[in-house]
């Protein structure tokens, strides 16, 4: 597969939640206070993959807002370790977002290419708490589409025929970026956007907080530092090159 002509792009999406926010850390700080307290030990990708099954399952349904969406699938977690929470614990779990922390390359990578690119966000969020999140990240994005404005969660593809309508640029002018295969990868590329994967998981087994998928981005990256590395690169640099997912 030819690499990408960075200077070809008119703007760069990004998935937050797992590329921009480290999404399983902040699960997890809002998860085990709950559990230690019930006295539930269990190895962490476990509790992260029961997440991806009771979050997909809930999305995959009738439109509702991500703070119930947290919070059912903090109820299904609670109920597979035999635990009914509390109201005050299902609502913290659902604010949580906002306690979620941005990974260290974030806030730095995204103001470089920020330089360079216009910058777009899909999220499978409502408005408030990516906002919260957003003040993490120290970015004015071009464009924000969230799945509160849609109405639909990725990967149904009307989350980026959105963002295409609002950014008014063909697909292959857009490239996506993003961690999850099942929620950015799979659906972007049927709609022919190029995509980036920011491989945040890379060397631990297992798909953490998300549903397995396959698919075939057009760069593999560890990190978002190391991607803005590469899009910001001189005519020297080689250009990027595909990897397998």
């Amino acid at each position: 597969m030819a690499g990408i002509d960075f200077g070809r792009l008119d703007a760069l999406t990004f998935d937050c939640y797992g590329t921009l926010i480290d999404w399983e850390r902040g699960l997890l700080s809002a998860l085990w206070p709950v559990l230690d307290r019930r006295g539930v030990r269990t190895p962490d990708d476990a509790l992260l993959e029961a997440f991806a099954r009771f979050e997909s399952e809930l999305e995959a349904g009738e439109y509702q807002r991500y703070r119930k969406v947290l919070a059912g699938s903090f109820r299904g977690i609670c109920a597979t370790f035999g635990i009914e929470p509390l109201d005050e614990e299902v609502e913290a779990f659902a604010a949580s977002v906002g306690d979620w922390p941005a990974f260290e390359d974030s806030a730095g990578a995204l103001a470089r290419l920020s330089e360079r690119f216009r910058l777009g966000v899909i999220t499978n969020c409502d408005d408030d708490l990516f906002a919260a999140s957003n003040a993490r990240l120290g970015v004015a994005f071009d464009w924000v589409v969230t799945a509160e404005q849609v109405h639909s969660y990725k990967p149904s593809a009307r989350n980026f025929e959105v963002a295409l309508e609002r950014i008014g640029a063909p697909p292959e002018r857009v490239l996506h970026v993003a961690q999850s295969l099942y929620h950015d990868h799979v659906p972007a590329r049927r709609l022919g956007l190029r995509t980036a994967w920011i491989d945040r998981r890379r060397g631990r087994a297992g798909s953490g907080a998300t549903p397995t998928a396959s698919a075939s981005p057009d760069v593999v990256e560890p990190d978002l530092r190391t991607f803005a590395d590469l899009a910001l690169g001189g005519p020297d640099r080689p250009p990027a090159t595909a990897g397998s997912g």
